[in-house]
């Protein structure tokens, strides 16, 4: 499994896009997985770097890995900042009432629809969450 550690700044979000599309190219992923990857990182790296740590600083790891029968990439995003389970939370209402009046949650469930798998864990002091996407 390949891993990037990098300081958990939004404008740092191109690095951890290129880190995982480097890892897909080998095996021609499709276009529209590929995007919808690069959406859920979008969504993981901005909360992680909105949230984890506020109002210090920290670092965030990327671990990457594509998987074989069936072809699948993994990746995992660890923090060492505030322990916080997004799934824990109950999926937030996107009737149209419920959308002029709600902030946040719709991140995370945007990773859970398009991903075939997310899960949580705190371990060692480290949020670490993980997605899983058949390519």
């Amino acid at each position: 499994m390949k891993s990037l550690t990098i300081p958990a700044k939004p404008e740092r979000l191109d690095e951890i896009t290129a880190f995982v599309d480097e890892e897909l190219e080998a095996y021609d992923c499709p276009m529209n997985v590929q995007l919808q990857i690069e959406l859920a990182i979008e969504e993981i790296f901005v909360n992680i770097s909105s949230y984890a740590y506020h109002p210090v600083d920290g670092e965030a790891e990327v671990r990457c890995e594509v998987l074989q029968d069936p072809l699948r990439v993994v990746i995992q995003f660890l923090d060492g900042g505030k322990p916080y389970d997004p799934l824990a939370r109950e999926d937030a209402d996107i009737s149209q009432e419920a959308l002029e009046e709600r902030e946040g949650g719709l991140g995370i469930l945007l990773v859970k629809k398009t991903m075939d798998d997310v899960q949580y864990a705190y371990e060692n002091g480290k949020n670490i969450l993980t997605i899983l996407k058949k390519l």
